[in-house]
């Protein structure tokens, strides 16, 4: 099920694009600030968002803007009260992918949000990876550490490459487990901690102190080279 974020403080419109993209079979989460946006964003990477330019606090370009600097690719739909073309190009090139203008018509977002979602781009596979002390041949399934070879399992290989992939974003226990794993219930998200640890072993100099793959407090983890 794809998951889609709302970004919207008028709680009448946000309530309803809820009810509606629920219809559409789409899994909504919702807030109304631009500092609750950036953490639910990076937390739980919905497929998609929806994203008002006018909030309290950090704006929707703000948001818009910071998401694209940390390479956060979500597409994102900038909603507009405003029918000045300057917001609309500040959007468009700070990253947004699309905009519309309130009041929209609901047909026409809908519409726009499947044509965003079909056309995310597919993941770039990574032949090859260094970082560190520790290079990662994905093709060959070799790993070297100090130019030392070094034995992976093929899910610690996955496991790592997904979080390559993904690198500087928070990677949720369910979502590796979704992706990794392809679980769609899971006996417990153990299993994603006992592979981390496993690959600290293997790959980080001082596992204790791990400078790559690192802990989230109440997210999950994220890999930073």
């Amino acid at each position: 099920m794809q998951k889609i974020l709302i970004v919207e403080d008028q709680a009448d419109l946000a309530n309803g694009l809820e009810i509606n993209l629920k219809k559409e079979g789409y899994k909504v989460l919702k807030t109304a600030t631009g500092e609750e946006a950036l953490k639910m964003a990076l937390r739980d990477l919905p497929d998609l968002i929806v994203l008002d330019i006018m909030l309290p606090g950090i704006s929707g370009l703000d948001v818009c803007r910071e998401l694209r600097q940390k390479s956060v690719q979500i597409p994102i739909i900038m909603l507009t009260a405003k029918s000045d073309e300057t917001d609309r190009v500040v959007g468009l090139e700070l990253g947004a992918d699309d905009y519309i203008t309130k009041p929209f018509s609901l047909r026409e977002l809908m519409a726009r949000i499947r044509v965003c979602l079909r056309r995310q781009p597919q993941q770039a596979d990574i032949p090859r990876y260094r970082f560190g002390h520790v290079d990662i041949d994905f093709e060959k399934y070799r790993v070297t550490v100090r130019n030392k070879p070094v034995e992976m399992t093929q899910k610690e290989f996955e496991l790592i490459r997904y979080m390559i992939r993904n690198r500087d974003m928070v990677l949720s226990r369910d979502r590796l487990l979704d992706e990794v794993w392809g679980y769609d219930q899971y006996p417990t998200t153990r299993t994603v901690d006992t592979h981390v640890l496993k690959l600290r072993k293997k790959l980080e100099d001082d596992p204790a102190e791990p400078k790559y793959i690192l802990s989230v407090y109440g997210g999950g983890y994220k890999f930073v080279g």
